[in-house]
């Protein structure tokens, strides 16, 4: 029975391990890949999609009944401030998600009920301006 318990145990510490890894570094190494795909026009940029159709796959499944857009950020040297007007639409969002693949903000129409907003998207420690709703983000980039 001896013989067998090292390497078994062995074994059960890699595919720990292995596992633990996977859990901590995917969620990382998937945004850093959306973000190379989406910052194409620059961090800080907004770049709107076509409408979804059947050969829409770029990041996610996406909805034909909605338009998409896209603005990387990068907060290294001072938060991202985001002035909101809403629109006229049966149904818009705002989504900011962090490098973890966190979704660390999201606004809708409902909760907007129709007024302004503003939002300073910042690191912890980062100075946010007054009159701004902080949100504090995971790593530089998202």
């Amino acid at each position: 029975m001896a013989r067998w318990t090292g390497p078994a145990v062995l074994g059960l510490i890699v595919a720990g391990a292995t596992c633990y890894a996977g859990l901590v570094f995917t969620p990382d190494v998937l945004m850093s890949a959306a973000i190379r795909r989406v910052s194409e026009g620059g961090f800080g940029r907004f770049s709107h999609v076509p409408l979804a159709d059947a050969n829409s796959r770029r990041i996610v499944r996406p909805s034909p009944d909605l338009a998409y857009s896209s603005c990387p950020y990068d907060v290294s040297n001072g938060p991202l401030l985001i002035e909101a007007v809403p629109v006229a639409a049966p149904y818009w969002s705002l989504s900011i998600f962090d490098s973890r693949t966190d979704t660390v903000f999201v606004r809708n129409g409902g909760q907007a009920h129709g007024k302004p907003f503003r939002v300073a998207v910042a690191k912890e420690g980062q100075a946010v301006p007054a009159g701004y709703q902080a949100v504090r983000v995971h790593g530089a980039r998202g």
